[in-house]
């Protein structure tokens, strides 16, 4: 029993050369310390001779079926760490955003996988790969062949198989992303070769879903930008054909009557052009702004500026329409300075206090203050308060409050939201505590202060 505990153990532990070898010198060892005569190979007699025979069988067999054992064990295991690196790379390429994370979860997939080095290389315009400088020729023409032919190439492929690699595609024709070249390649590691093709195809489903995604998020942008197109038109030609026909219908008045009309109506008539025509600028400069900032190609131009100028500015304009002096304005001295465009900044003010004087009759506060790193600037009004389900929908183009028969556009709290994001804010609507709204725009601070704010 120890002679064949010992060749159990010798042959799960040793190669199948080293056990068949352990089991031989086993044999031999019991016939030279244990066989008469001792001390000797001879074998007397023959029942000894069977014995021996025997043994040296069920050693051999014993050591077949330790080997075979430790063979199916460590594939299992092999099989398991796959199965486990292909869950892995699965979990992370669902959260990758872009081709470069993409890339590089599976070229470290690849290279723990396989002994490397493996080099992954994504598709170009054409059929052109984009491979490094330093890849040889014979790999950059099988990463090319391979994607080319949609094919797997290399040892055991029945394709190229002088070569040191396999060469396989990322996707399926037609839209195959990339190839990989994956070492050390050997003819009969079948498994090998198909968990390589598995890794690719996850890579390549990876690399497929991001296109498919910016290509969906392409089209919404672009359906959007027709609708907000086909509602822009739309509208202006219901909002500027009324002040349009009370310009015509003044001018005219004064162009054929003017002798039959006196002071007083003649003033009325040049008053209605005046303010028709404000407010036709008000919204044919609203609409151009939002249009401009909603398909915006580029960055807006933004610079240092100084939050007290800006609202200086915008109360000196906006107090020449409110001669009751409502407005009530509260801004710290020593602000840090924001980094955006003046212009867009003053007619997003201007517009939500434009808007509290409309559609309130009692004091509206203008405070500016700060909030950890943002910069807070909120209008608050004692108007009849927004139901909290118009939150979202009352900052949509050419939405109308239904709580006062006020005149308007509907677009300046749209156009306000559309300048807050441009800035990298935000423009929030809340309940005023004691009645009322009040519009929050929170701008977030650049920690670098240009050097000639600093004291």
């Amino acid at each position: 029993m120890v002679y064949v505990l010992a060749v159990v153990v010798a042959s799960y532990n040793l190669r199948w050369q080293h056990s068949v070898a352990c089991a031989v010198g086993a044999v031999t060892a019991f016939n030279f310390f244990f066989v008469p005569p001792r001390w000797t190979f001879e074998v007397e007699s023959r029942e000894n001779l069977i014995a021996l025979t025997t043994m040296l069988l069920v050693a051999l067999v014993i050591s077949h079926l330790a080997a075979r054992l430790r063979r199916e064990t460590e594939m299992a295991q092999l099989n398991l760490r796959r199965a486990s690196q292909l869950q892995e790379l699965a979990s992370n390429l669902a959260t990758a955003a872009t081709a470069d994370e993409v890339v590089c979860l599976g070229q470290t997939a690849l290279n723990s996988a396989f002994e490397g080095p493996c080099v992954i290389a994504l598709r170009l315009i054409g059929d052109d790969l984009d491979l490094q400088q330093t890849m040889l020729s014979d790999d950059a023409d099988g990463m090319r062949c391979c994607m080319r032919e949609m094919a797997v190439l290399g040892p055991g492929t029945g394709r190229w198989p002088g070569l040191n690699a396999w060469f396989l595609p990322l996707g399926n024709r037609p839209d195959v992303s990339g190839a990989a070249c994956v070492r050390r390649a050997l003819a009969n590691d079948t498994a090998g070769r198909e968990h390589a093709q598995a890794l690719c195809a996850m890579l390549g489903q990876a690399l497929q879903r991001l296109r498919l995604t910016d290509t969906i998020q392409s089209a919404q942008r672009e359906a959007q930008r027709q609708q907000i197109q086909s509602t822009y038109l739309a509208a202006i030609s219901h909002d500027l054909r009324t002040p349009l026909a009370a310009i015509v219908g003044a001018a005219s008045a004064l162009q054929t009557q003017s002798d039959k009309l006196n002071v007083n109506e003649q003033g009325r008539l040049l008053n209605s052009i005046v303010t028709e025509a404000t407010y036709l600028s008000t919204v044919t400069e609203n609409t151009l702004q939002l249009v401009r900032l909603s398909n915006a190609a580029q960055d807006i131009q933004r610079g240092w500026e100084s939050i007290e100028e800006i609202v200086g500015a915008v109360l000196a304009r906006v107090r020449q329409h409110d001669p009751a002096r409502r407005i009530k304005s509260k801004v710290p001295e020593g602000l840090p300075f924001i980094k955006a465009d003046p212009v867009l900044l003053a007619q997003l003010i201007a517009n939500l206090l434009d808007n509290a004087l409309k559609y309130s009759t009692d004091t509206v506060d203008l405070a500016v203050n700060l909030s950890g790193a943002c910069l807070q600037v909120a209008i608050k009004d004692r108007g009849n308060e927004i139901p909290q389900e118009k939150y979202l929908s009352i900052f949509e183009p050419y939405s109308r409050s239904d709580l006062s028969g006020q005149r308007g556009a509907g677009l300046g709290l749209a156009l306000c939201r559309a300048i807050a994001a441009a800035h990298g804010g935000t423009l929030t609507l809340r309940r005023r505590n004691g009645g009322g709204n009040s519009f929050i725009f929170a701008m977030p601070l650049d920690a670098n202060q240009p050097e000639w704010v600093l004291p």
